[in-house]
């Protein structure tokens, strides 16, 4: 990818919101071509269908609207050569989806992945290389960012508990039950075991005020943990602020970075 190239964006809630906040801090925001959201919703150089989006020649893509829109718009924009940063990463548990953005990158785009609210994957991917074991995703959010989720059926987020974990399973299982709440599990999974060997845990605690992400791992190379913990969005407890702000930073940087550095190619080796 080009350093400052030209941009296009899918979606315009909180976290399209937050990426455009993040291109003007940098005084970027005309590197911003056009804004794919539905009939009716307002953005920035609004466009409403993806051959639209194409026409306005973005070179990189940064998907900000949830997991249709990875199924329905990022093989389109990939077979025409443009390179799609993906925020919603749970769409990737798919294993059809990710085998259409794999064919369709032959068209000459690459799908990418932000390491978002993430920190750790540097390290992850280097475990893997030298013998990595187990390895673990904790999400840890306050009660009131549970509603409107699946979480709602299985747990009464008015508990008295300090914490309550809801589910525990593998990062497939977690991305079935609760697609909108497992993005960094799958971006975990998708450089560290894969989705049926890593474990993920989905916490509700009274602890917390924002979100609070653990990745644990062991194996031969030794053991560690990282605690991230990142803001919410100012309109949205459920998305974290610092991954619009690291899509933003791929989207400038992109390429010339490795993975620790915000971004890795979606390749067959890492899935």
């Amino acid at each position: 990818m080009r350093r400052n190239p030209r941009l296009g964006m899918i979606g315009f809630g909180a976290m399209g919101r937050e990426v455009l906040t993040g291109l003007d801090k940098l005084g970027e925001t005309e590197t911003l071509r056009a804004v794919l959201v539905r009939p009716g919703r307002e953005a920035p150089q609004a466009v409403h269908d993806v051959d639209a989006l194409i026409a306005a020649r973005p070179q990189v893509v940064m998907e900000c609207a949830g997991h249709s829109a990875v199924k329905e718009f990022v093989a389109p924009l990939l077979r025409a050569g443009i390179d799609v940063i993906i925020s919603s990463v749970g769409a990737l548990a798919d294993d059809q989806v990710r085998s259409e953005l794999l064919t369709a990158e032959q068209g000459g785009g690459r799908a990418l992945l932000p390491a978002g609210a993430i920190a750790g994957l540097d390290g992850l991917l280097a475990a893997r290389l030298a013998g990595l074991d187990e390895v673990t995703y904790t999400s840890f959010k306050p009660p009131h960012a549970w509603r409107g989720t699946a979480a709602e059926q299985v747990l009464d987020l008015n508990h008295s508990d300090a914490e309550r974990e809801f589910f525990a399973g593998s990062a497939r299982e977690a991305a079935l039950a609760y697609p909108k709440n497992v993005n960094v599990g799958v971006a975990i999974a998708l450089v560290g075991l894969g989705m049926d060997a890593t474990r993920v845990r989905l916490v509700s605690s009274r602890n917390v005020t924002d979100p609070l992400g653990r990745i644990e791992a062991r194996g031969a190379f030794g053991h560690f943990r990282f605690d991230i913990f990142a803001r919410a969005a100012a309109d949205n407890p459920k998305t974290s602020t610092l991954t619009a702000y690291s899509i933003v930073q791929c989207a400038r940087l992109g390429g010339a970075l490795p993975i620790a550095g915000l971004c890795a190619p979606l390749t067959p080796a890492i899935l």
